[in-house]
């Protein structure tokens, strides 16, 4: 005998299923927009961070005549919060300092690479405190979780250089092209994976699969 009432199917219509996948489109996008305008707001970051050490280099010289870092009067004209200020070797390079060749990313308070930050903070051209040792020489922290430093010569560029590490392959590229021809290995910017700027250059462009992350350096 038929059921005097029509059943009801159960399950999702047609338009409740378009309603659910339209919501998961916008959730996506957001998403996808707001990973984006995080790594455009990180690309500014460092970039201003180039920018911001090279000026501070020029005005230091401009003032001292002489290179932050490297400068030998820097313990004559400052004391340091609760000790004294360390000079550097007055050669005009970030180099052969109290603890042999420095690196951007160096962990020893005496080598120029380190002194470099404190006579900046001295100078009251860079923010941080001036104490002497691991804080006062402390590099900065950049915006993709990795730190800005100086070393002599890096990636086949001479002279002085800036570097910033931890940088995704889509930042690397961007700061790359923003200062330069965009190609990790020519140029006046020039990038490798890893956290180490040896003296040879890059032999590898970019690559952009997730897992890379540059160490790039800059001639001021």
């Amino acid at each position: 005998m038929p059921h005097p009432f029509p059943q009801r199917q159960s399950g999702f219509t047609l338009i409740e299923i378009a309603i659910v996948l339209v919501i998961i489109g916008l959730l996506l996008g957001g998403i996808l927009k707001g990973q984006e305008l995080i790594t455009q707001a990180r690309i500014r970051n460092v970039a201003n961070d180039f920018q911001s050490v090279t000026a501070a280099i020029n005005l230091y010289q401009d003032r001292y005549r002489a290179l932050p870092g490297d400068d030998l009067g820097a313990a004559a004209r400052w004391t340091a919060t609760g000790s004294t200020t360390t000079s550097g070797n007055g050669d005009g390079t970030i180099g052969s300092g109290t603890a042999g060749t420095p690196t951007y990313n160096s962990n020893t308070d005496t080598e120029e690479s380190r002194l470099f930050w404190q006579h900046l903070r001295l100078a009251g051209l860079v923010g941080g405190a001036t104490t002497t040792g691991a804080i006062g020489t402390a590099n900065p922290p950049n915006a993709a979780s990795g730190v800005t430093g100086v070393q002599n010569g890096a990636f086949g560029i001479p002279g002085l250089v800036i570097c910033s590490n931890n940088l995704s392959a889509k930042i690397a590229q961007a700061i790359d092209t923003q200062f330069d021809d965009g190609i990790a290995t020519t140029g006046t910017v020039r990038g490798a994976t890893g956290t180490a700027a040896g003296t040879t250059a890059p032999t590898l462009n970019y690559v952009d699969d997730g897992a890379n992350f540059y160490v790039v350096c800059k001639a001021p």
